[in-house]
């Protein structure tokens, strides 16, 4: 399965009560599904997997697979803190019609979060997958880090094909891609450093502004790919400051650009918060260089 290209990782629609609204987000795929991005990734950090039931998760992974067509790649994060867990998230997400996994690291009880231990749970998940896995690296939420010495070993599991890697330090994204063979897929999770991890070897990128901006975010991959680093540089730097507000305001931030680009995916669910009228200005004046491309 090739994953190369540009991935938005959707929010999870609530309405003003809390309550999961699967028809805001079929509409906001529908959006999505029409700009040239390479997949959709359902139930990551962006979609506040952490904050949904079971059930409410199967239901966007119901509501999603309706909507996204086969040609797009239909990722959904399946990570929980026990291996037993995982391993029945990822099998219902593959039941219910996942292209792949992206399945977070364990964190809660940290210091037991080992080399060791991380092999044998991802293993034991990739074992029993119906279908590809993907590792996710997100160290600012989780407070523990895949090390490349564990990614290296777990690369050779014919069922891992790739991983996200979250953080923004270039020198473990660079260990991560060279410790790995070249069939093992990195892709990068964070925008402010996309173009320099374009460059270290990632494959593409799982990226919260492709919800926002998508044309802006795979036109940044293709002009990489196709040696126009220059204009590639200057995209990058001009979704810098977009960046830099959707990763101080998080998921509630990216809500509310959303919704400044004509698409709706509602509120942040409790205990989260909405952004302030003056983050709303601030988003707003952001994305004024991006009219010619918002969704």
């Amino acid at each position: 399965m090739k994953l190369t290209g540009v991935f938005a990782p959707v929010p999870t629609p609530f309405d003003e009560d809390g309550a999961l609204d699967t028809a805001r987000l079929r509409a906001a795929l529908a959006r999505l599904v029409a700009r040239p991005l390479s997949g959709l990734v359902l139930l990551g950090s962006n979609g506040e997997a952490v904050l949904l039931d079971e059930l409410e998760a199967d239901r966007v992974v119901v509501a999603a697979r309706e909507t996204v067509p086969a040609d797009r790649r239909f990722i959904v994060g399946a990570g929980r803190e026990s291996t037993q867990a995982t391993v029945r998230a990822v099998r219902r997400a593959a039941d219910l019609g996942a292209d792949a996994v992206l399945v977070r690291t364990p964190g809660f009880f940290k210091a037991q979060m080992t080399t060791e231990a991380f092999i044998r749970h991802y293993r034991a998940v990739a074992d029993a997958s119906p279908v590809p896995v993907l590792l996710y690296n997100f160290t600012a939420l989780t407070g523990v880090n895949l090390l490349p010495a564990a990614v290296s070993q777990l690369a050779t599991h014919p069922n891992i094909i790739g991983m996200k890697e979250s953080g923004n330090d270039l020198v473990h994204i660079n260990d991560l891609v060279a410790g790995t063979p070249k069939t093992f897929q990195v892709l990068a999770g964070t925008t402010s450093t996309f173009y320099s991890a374009l460059g270290v070897g990632c494959v593409g990128g799982i990226l919260a502004p492709a919800n926002v901006v998508p044309d802006a975010c795979v036109q940044l991959f293709q002009l990489f790919e196709a040696g126009r680093r220059d204009e590639a540089l200057a995209l990058q730097r001009r979704l810098m400051p977009l960046t830099r507000l959707l990763g101080q305001q998080s998921v509630p931030g990216l809500k509310a650009a959303m919704k400044l680009v004509g698409c709706d995916v509602g509120v942040p669910r409790a205990p989260l918060m909405p952004v302030s009228d003056a983050v709303v200005a601030a988003l707003r004046e952001a994305l004024a260089a991006f009219q010619e491309v918002t969704i």
